[in-house]
C-alpha cells in the first residue's frame, strides 16, 4: 500500500504525463489521429507488420476495437493490409509510405517542440535535473 507521498507523486506524475502527451499531440501532424490510432501506428513502426489480434493484445484492447482503429487508418491510407505469410485466414497490417512519413514528421515536430520548450523554459541546472530523472522514468516504465 503506497504511503501519502507516493500517492501524491503518482497523482502529480499522471497529470503531468497526460498534459505532456496532449502538448506533444498538438505539436505534431499526428494530432489529428486518436491516441489509439497513434499508438497502433507507433507499434507497427517499431515492431513491423502485425495481425489485428497481435496488435489488440499488445495494446490491451479488444480485437473489435483494434479492427475499428485499423479500418480508420486504412481509410486514411496510413496502413495497408496484406495476406499473412503462413496463415491464409489472417491478414497483417503495416505502415504505408504515407504512414511512415507521418510518423517521421510527427516525431520531428514533437522533438522540436519539446527541445525548444526545454531550452527556453529551463535553466541549465534544471535541464541537468531533468536529464538525471530520465533513468528513473525509464525504470518505472519497465516495471
Amino acid at each position: 500500500m503506497p504511503n501519502q507521498d507516493q500517492a501524491r507523486i503518482a497523482d502529480e506524475l499522471t497529470t503531468l504525463v497526460s498534459q505532456l502527451q496532449r502538448r506533444l499531440r498538438v505539436a505534431s501532424a499526428e494530432g489529428a489521429l486518436t491516441p489509439s490510432q497513434t499508438s497502433a501506428m507507433a507499434r507497427l513502426d517499431q515492431e513491423g507488420p502485425a495481425t489485428t489480434a497481435d496488435l489488440a493484445r499488445a495494446e490491451l484492447v479488444r480485437p473489435q476495437s483494434m479492427r475499428m482503429t485499423l479500418a480508420a487508418l486504412e481509410e486514411r491510407g496510413l496502413v495497408a493490409r496484406a495476406p499473412h505469410p503462413t496463415d491464409g485466414r489472417q491478414v497483417v497490417f503495416s505502415l504505408t509510405e504515407a504512414g511512415v512519413e507521418l510518423r517521421g514528421s510527427g516525431r520531428r515536430a514533437r522533438r522540436g517542440w519539446l527541445a525548444e520548450a526545454i531550452g527556453a523554459g529551463l535553466t541549465a541546472d534544471e535541464q541537468d535535473t531533468l536529464d538525471a530523472a530520465l533513468p528513473l522514468l525509464r525504470k518505472l516504465v519497465q516495471q
